[in-house]
């Protein structure tokens, strides 16, 4: 893997990719309000249905897949808590131990805003994709660039031939 020297970092891909990752939170933050939710209460019912087989829910895993403060994921619990789209318990292994789980709402309501934002992200998928790897490789920008330059020398009626000439290869 090649190293990036100063000269090479590429700021506008950087910020591209940055502003896909943005386009995609802000959908998010907005679908999120929308349904009533605040976007970090939606992150934390994601993070604890999300969290892998070998993992448990507490309070103190929950504050460290949001990068928040134990004290800020005891207040984010207790409005899931109050709103009824979270339970706590304690674990049967180790009473000191509370072990959080979505109630029946709290997946209702994550399965109602996942298939949107699954959709969102496929169709924001190309960009960001293109976004990452340019990002990633700086060298790529400028394979791109003239790739680009080519492009746009073309006329309207030659980039429409090409276009269908290669949905017909794709099609075969």
């Amino acid at each position: 893997m090649r190293k990036s020297s100063p000269q090479t970092v590429d700021y506008q891909a950087l910020a591209d990719f940055r502003f896909e990752i943005r386009r995609f939170l802000n959908f998010s933050e907005r679908l999120v309000r929308a349904a009533g939710m605040e976007p970090q209460q939606h992150q934390a019912l994601l993070a604890i249905k999300g969290l892998p087989a070998h993992r448990v829910a507490t309070i103190g895993v929950l504050a460290e897949r949001l990068f928040i403060q134990h004290h800020s994921a005891v207040e984010l619990v207790n409005r899931l808590e109050v709103k009824g789209l979270l339970r706590r318990a304690r674990s049967a292994a180790d009473r000191r131990e509370v072990v959080l789980t979505l109630s029946r709402r709290g997946e209702k309501l994550l399965k109602q805003l996942t298939r949107p934002h699954h959709e969102e992200l496929q169709s924001a998928r190309p960009k960001l994709l293109a976004a990452m790897a340019a990002a990633l490789d700086p060298h790529a920008i400028v394979a791109r660039a003239s790739r680009n330059k080519r492009h746009k020398k073309q006329s309207p009626k030659r980039r429409t031939r090409n276009k269908q000439a290669k949905q017909r290869h794709r099609q075969r």
